[in-house]
């Protein structure tokens, strides 16, 4: 159920992440409330993982793939440019997420 609420917590943060352009520097009503609606939500559901997952693990999870999920929204729907520098460094994040779940999770 922990993995349950950090994916969940994971997917809030991107979404609100998502919506940070759309605030338009939060003088946009909805697009602002959205986003702080997201952040509460993900905070609120990685606490909840962090019970049963240690929180090293747990953070470098969220951060590391809502980071890769960021950059590929950006890419795919927002039209930022997608360099090599940029996938290998994702995949740099992603290394390491993978290498602190293989070595800090139990």
């Amino acid at each position: 159920m922990a993995y349950l609420f950090l994916l969940l917590a994971i997917s809030a943060e991107v979404f609100g992440t998502s919506l940070l352009k759309a605030t338009d520097g939060f003088t946009r009503l909805w697009p602002t409330l959205g986003l702080a609606v997201s952040y509460l939500a993900a905070f609120l559901l990685l606490a909840l993982a962090v019970r049963e997952i240690p929180v090293g693990v747990a953070y470098a999870v969220w951060s590391g793939l809502g980071t890769a999920a960021i950059v590929a929204i950006g890419a795919v729907f927002l039209g930022e440019p997608l360099s090599v520098t940029k996938v290998v460094g994702v995949g740099l994040v992603i290394a390491g997420v993978v290498v602190l779940n293989l070595g800090g999770a139990h």
